[in-house]
């Protein structure tokens, strides 16, 4: 972390800074390194480290996310995603941390599809966690569990993956309908028959959102 702070402060750029915040909503502030130079950065501060064991992964995301300027919890984000294999169950109470503080898209998405999913994939059982989080008072908990399996195609649980978005269609919140259009957009790619009709049986249960994005490419 030490080495990390060191690399990435000396880059910081205060007016690509107040855009990148502005962007994001505010909803945390930035140092202003754009994505290139911070994961170059990066890997000069992780250069000579061996492979994480768990604790690691726990300790290194859990100091990314106390530092307040967002590009810390993007290279913890990256970091866990080289290393989602590492870690095991666990490291679910981690997660659900990461992905309800200080949360926006752009943290929880790539936490979704890169961490969520591939512990999902490697112990099937978690699954019944994302049976849990779908119903998570936090938005970004359900939409953790609504993305999890946006990259698994024929391994994809169709059943899941449509009472998940039964279960949240009548949500009111965009980043909630969003997911569930983007995750039946991502499965229609693997058996697009089976999205056409969900869509279909789902009726004026789906918002138009969720049904625009589902049915983009069809």
């Amino acid at each position: 972390m030490d080495r990390l702070v060191a690399a990435y402060a000396p880059a910081a750029d205060p007016v690509r800074a107040e855009g990148a915040a502005a962007y994001m909503r505010h909803v945390a502030p930035f140092l202003g390194i754009p994505a290139p130079e911070r994961r170059t950065l990066s890997r000069t501060a992780l250069a000579g480290l061996g492979r994480p064991d768990e604790r690691d992964c726990t300790a290194v995301a859990l100091r990314c996310w106390r530092l307040p300027e967002r590009e810390y919890q993007y290279f913890a984000a990256d970091y866990l995603r080289r290393y989602a294999d590492r870690c095991t169950s666990g490291f679910l109470p981690v997660l659900h941390h990461l992905v309800t503080t200080v949360p926006w898209w752009d943290t929880v998405d790539m936490l979704a599809v890169h961490v969520a999913g591939p512990l999902v994939a490697a112990d099937p059982p978690l699954a019944r966690a994302m049976d849990r989080w779908i119903d998570d008072p936090s938005i970004w908990a359900a939409r953790t569990a609504l993305l999890h399996q946006l990259r698994y195609k024929e391994a994809t649980d169709a059943d899941r993956l449509f009472g998940y978005c039964l279960r949240r269609a009548d949500h009111p919140d965009f980043f909630i309908r969003k997911a569930i259009g983007w995750a039946l957009r991502e499965y229609a790619r693997t058996d697009p028959a089976a999205v056409r009709d969900f869509v279909g049986g789902a009726g004026t249960g789906l918002s138009p959102l969720s049904v625009r994005e589902a049915l983009k490419n069809l």
